[in-house]
C-alpha cells in the first residue's frame, strides 16, 4: 500500500512524498486533484446595465475566472441537489455587482448572497469605468470540476521520481556539496539526501551530475507538488481526491 509523507506546506502549496507505488497511481492522484475536486466558480452572468467599453461577454469571462473560496460541505453539484440542476440554494449562490465611473471595479466589489463566499483575491481587476458609465448585473456562481472548465481546477499540480544519488569511484562532490546549502540537503560524507523539497531545484542535479554523481529517478518513491489557486487548502484538496479514487475503486469492484 502506497504511504503518503509531507515534506513541506504552506497557506497554497504542500509537497508530499508517496512511498511504494507506481507512475500510474501518483498520476492519477493528480489528475483527480486538478480535475475532479469541485469548487465554486461563476456559471452565469445576467446584466441589467453595463455602458463600460468592455462588451457582456469579455466581464463575463473575468467573472468567471476569478477564484471563489469554497466551501464544498456546503453545496451540492448541482447534478446531484435535489432540485435535480434548477440551481436553488443548496447548489448555487447568488453574486450582485453595481457600479458607476469614474472607477475600477474589482473583483472584492462583488457582494455575495452567502457571506462564507467571497473572492480569493479582493484587487483582482474587472473592468475600468470613465464618468457616466456604470455596470450592473446579476451572477450565479456553482460547484463544478475542471474536467468541465478550467475555472473549476482547484489547483496545479506535478510530480517526479524521488532523486537517488550515487557516488561513483571518480566523483569529486565535495565543491559541489559546499555551494549547495545545509537547509535543502542533509550530507554525510559521499551521501546525500535532499531535506526540503520546496527549495531543491533542477540546478543542483546538474551540478552533481557535472562532478560525476549519478542521479536516477526512482520508480516506487515520487514527489507530489501541489499549488492551490486559494478556492480550498492544499490538503484539502489532496484530501477530496483520495476520497473521490476511492469511491471511484469501489464503484469499479460492484
Amino acid at each position: 500500500m502506497a504511504g503518503f509523507e509531507i515534506l513541506n506546506q504552506s497557506e497554497n502549496e504542500i509537497t508530499i512524498a508517496i512511498d511504494k507505488t507506481t507512475p500510474a497511481f501518483v498520476n492519477a492522484v493528480r489528475r483527480t486533484a486538478v480535475f475532479d475536486v469541485p469548487v465554486l466558480a461563476i456559471e452565469d452572468v445576467y446584466f441589467t446595465k453595463n455602458s463600460s467599453a468592455l462588451y457582456d461577454e469579455i466581464i463575463a469571462h473575468r467573472l468567471g475566472l476569478v477564484p471563489l473560496k469554497t466551501d464544498p460541505k456546503s453545496y451540492n453539484l448541482p447534478e446531484d441537489c435535489t432540485c435535480k440542476g434548477k440551481l436553488c440554494a443548496k447548489c448555487s449562490v447568488k453574486i450582485i455587482l453595481k457600479a458607476k465611473g469614474p472607477a475600477t471595479v474589482y473583483s472584492g466589489d462583488m457582494k455575495f448572497k452567502d457571506p462564507a463566499i467571497k473572492a480569493v483575491h479582493a484587487q483582482i481587476p474587472i473592468v475600468k469605468l470613465l464618468e457616466g458609465q456604470e455596470i450592473e448585473l446579476e451572477a450565479i456562481a456553482i460547484l463544478g470540476k475542471g474536467k468541465v472548465h478550467a475555472k473549476w481546477s482547484p489547483c496545479h499540480a506535478w510530480h517526479r521520481g524521488g532523486p537517488e544519488f550515487t557516488f561513483t569511484k571518480e566523483a569529486d562532490a565535495k565543491a559541489v556539496l559546499d555551494k549547495i546549502p545545509g537547509d535543502v540537503v542533509r550530507k554525510d560524507g559521499r551521501s546525500i539526501e535532499v531535506k526540503d523539497f520546496g527549495k531543491w531545484t533542477d540546478a543542483y542535479e546538474q551540478m552533481l551530475r557535472g562532478a560525476g554523481v549519478e542521479v536516477k529517478n526512482s520508480e516506487t518513491r515520487f514527489i507530489l507538488y501541489l499549488e492551490s489557486w486559494g478556492q480550498l487548502k492544499p490538503a484539502e484538496i489532496l484530501t477530496q481526491a483520495v476520497g473521490i479514487l476511492q469511491s471511484k475503486v469501489k464503484e469499479a469492484k460492484i
